[in-house]
């Protein structure tokens, strides 16, 4: 058999106090950690900053994190949009400024991996994640490929590399071939206009099966619209995605029988409170 993780994505949530928390936590991440076995930490994504070099993770915090879980529990990490961004975020659609120097880099990867060493024996996948790729980043699939290729044999031995895209049409047969032999885990997203999960796995069940860790990324279609129906108050379902969870359930219990890794990161954006859409999930996973 395999082995599941459901967790959050983040934990830094006071709404949460009731549903995780009890009055009065000082150390969320303590508290959180006795409840569920792993969480992914996007803070160290948001990296990049004008006129600034790229923001690394504070060797404090690192150890901070590890020594607030038991050994059992394992940490996703999101590697640094320095790192991930073909360019710097622009304010207007229409101007794209001017390439990022690190986009990629092998010495500025080894730098953050080393951030981590702390964490390492309780440390999951990292996850490289990238914006939808139009043709002014990136022309072509074979030219992505050919980029993460070069990246991929400079990366060193003793983590798992998982990869997140957001170009819909490059989730084909080619790419998770691609990604197989050069060793990438796999990183599926439910939301931000991605095909669905369970459409991806009608297609493609038998490649996705082939990887020894899959990470499914439970997000929503609408952020700005749950945030204002929430409030940013992350304690109850406002939009409830039932069947859809089922159906994904269904696909995790074949990956964990097929002795596939699997994570399971859940936001809040997904339903409005990602406690109670784990606890939704987790009754479909036992059923």
């Amino acid at each position: 058999m395999g082995s599941l993780r459901i967790g959050t994505c983040s934990w830094k949530y006071p709404s949460w106090q009731g549903l995780v928390y009890s009055p009065g936590v000082t150390n969320f991440l303590v508290e959180y950690a006795q409840k569920y076995p792993t969480v992914e930490i996007d803070q160290w994504f948001w990296s990049m900053f004008p006129g600034s070099e790229p923001k690394l993770p504070d060797p404090r915090i690192v150890v901070e994190y590890a020594d607030s879980v038991s050994p059992a529990f394992r940490f996703t990490v999101k590697a640094p949009n320095s790192i991930t961004l073909t360019h710097p975020y622009a304010r207007s659609q229409n101007r794209l400024g001017a390439p990022n120097r690190n986009f990629l880099s092998p010495e500025l990867t080894r730098q953050f991996l080393a951030t981590l060493e702390p964490m390492k024996p309780k440390l999951g996948p990292v996850i490289f994640q990238f914006e939808y790729l139009n043709r002014r980043k990136m022309e072509s699939q074979d030219a992505f490929q050919e980029r993460l290729g070069a990246l991929r044999t400079t990366l060193p031995q003793g983590f798992e590399y998982a990869l997140e895209i957001r170009n819909g049409e490059y989730l084909n047969a080619s790419f998770l071939e691609y990604l197989l032999e050069k060793k990438w885990q796999l990183v599926l997203l439910q939301g931000y206009w991605m095909p669905s999960v369970v459409e991806l796995w009608e297609k493609f069940a038998d490649r996705i099966r082939q990887f020894e860790m899959v990470v499914l990324r439970l997000h929503g279609t609408d952020r700005e619209g749950i945030e204002k129906e929430t409030g940013k108050a992350w304690n109850r379902i406002v939009e409830s995605r039932e069947k859809e969870l089922a159906d994904i359930a269904g696909i995790v219990k074949d990956l964990t029988g097929s002795k596939n890794e699997i994570y399971v990161n859940v936001n809040n954006h997904y339903e409005g409170s990602a406690p109670l859409t784990i606890e939704r999930f987790q009754k479909f996973i036992n059923r």
